[in-house]
Order: structure tokens, then C-alpha cells, then sequence
């Protein structure tokens, strides 16, 4: 297999498996769970600053990670069972409508692009441990060129997602997206849960090992 080959299969691979795991249609509902209240204008600036957000956290866990890990002495199922738990609050959150609470909103304003929509709802422990072992994999320029190139489009398409997820607010109205938030808060709750089981697993085989 060529070289050119390869780093076009390993861009494929790495984008569609963090893309997967981002889930940019899943974002828009709790996106608009968060923000409906708001002006369009801070919408879209919180859709950028959330995005550059978990651009920043993504490449600094793939330049740094390992490091940092190793630093602190804290595994990857330790990591992915705490950004579990953060997710599990984001969820029930979404789940009462206190996310959607206006009061709430307005002390949260200046915090809710890096809290939970940039980390850990785009940039979570799913996507950093998979970028992690997808670093692992780099073996040419070509690869990482491929890589950093698959990041910025996962990135660039959960941007558009919470972009444009205006149009969706005025399709759908008040009630639709408030009925979408509570599916959202469902759904991720069990991806919270699902990621603290297998957190637990891998720590009980790391034991048993």
C-alpha cells in the first residue's frame, strides 16, 4: 500500500470515528437547550467559542496527553469515568429544564461555550482518549498531516451544527425544542452511564490483570 494511500484511509478512519463519537446531530438539540432564550448573535458566537474550545482541548490532549496523564498518574478509564460523571450532571440538567432556566442561563453566560457545551459534551473523554490512541498510530508526516486535517473538519462540522441550529429553533418552535431537549438529556444520560461502565470494566480488568 502506498503511503498516499494510507494516510488517506488513516483520515478517513480517524474522521469518521471521532465524528461518530462527537455526534454533531446530537449536539443541536442540547445546544438549543441551552441557548433558545438567547439572541441569534450570541448563539452564533457561543457556536464558535465552543468549537474552539474543544479544538484547543482535542489537540492539547494529542500534543500533551499522554504526558499529562502519566504526570498526574491518572489512567484512561479514570478519565473517561469522570468526564462520565460531568456528562451525567449536563444530562440531568436537561432532563429537570434547569438547563433552560432563564436565571440559570444568565449567571452561566459567560461560561456555558467552555462548560459543558466545549468540554465535555463536544470535546469529552470519548473523543480525547480516541485522539489519544489515535496519536499513538502517527508514524509519518503524511499521517499527521492527515489527522490534524480530520480534527479540523470533525470540528468544523460541529460548528455548523450549533451554527445553523437557528433554523432548527425556528422550525421546530418553544415546545419542539424543549421536547428535544429532554430526548437529548435522555440519550445523554446513557451515554454517561454507558461511559462510567465501561470506565469500571476496564479498571476491574486492569486489576484482574
Amino acid at each position: 500500500m502506498s503511503p498516499l494511500v494510507s494516510d488517506v484511509r488513516f483520515f478517513w478512519e480517524s474522521f469518521v470515528t471521532l465524528l461518530v463519537i462527537t455526534d454533531p446531530p446530537g449536539v443541536v438539540p442540547v445546544f438549543l437547550g441551552m441557548t433558545a432564550i438567547r439572541p441569534r448573535a450570541e448563539r452564533d458566537r457561543l457556536a464558535w467559542q465552543a468549537a474552539a474550545v474543544a479544538l484547543g482541548v482535542i489537540v492539547a490532549f494529542a500534543l500533551f496527553g499522554r504526558s499529562i496523564l502519566d504526570y498526574l498518574g491518572v489512567e484512561l478509564p479514570s478519565l473517561q469515568a469522570a468526564g462520565g460523571l460531568l456528562l451525567l450532571l449536563v444530562a440531568l440538567e436537561l432532563l429537570t429544564g434547569k438547563a433552560a432556566d432563564p436565571a440559570q442561563l444568565e449567571r452561566t453566560r459567560a461560561n456555558v461555550a467552555f462548560v459543558p457545551l466545549g468540554t465535555p459534551l463536544l470535546a469529552g473523554p470519548g473523543a480525547i482518549v480516541a485522539t489519544m490512541l489515535f496519536v499513538q498510530r502517527i508514524g509519518s508526516a503524511g499521517a499527521a498531516a492527515a489527522f490534524t486535517v480530520a480534527i479540523l473538519a470533525v470540528v468544523t462540522v460541529l460548528w455548523l451544527a450549533m451554527r445553523f441550529s437557528g433554523a432548527i429553533l425556528k422550525v421546530l418552535g418553544n415546545s419542539g425544542v424543549e421536547l428535544l431537549t429532554r430526548i437529548a438529556g435522555l440519550l445523554l444520560s446513557a451515554i454517561a452511564v454507558q461511559l462510567i461502565v465501561g470506565a469500571v470494566r476496564a479498571l476491574i480488568r486492569a486489576g484482574l490483570g
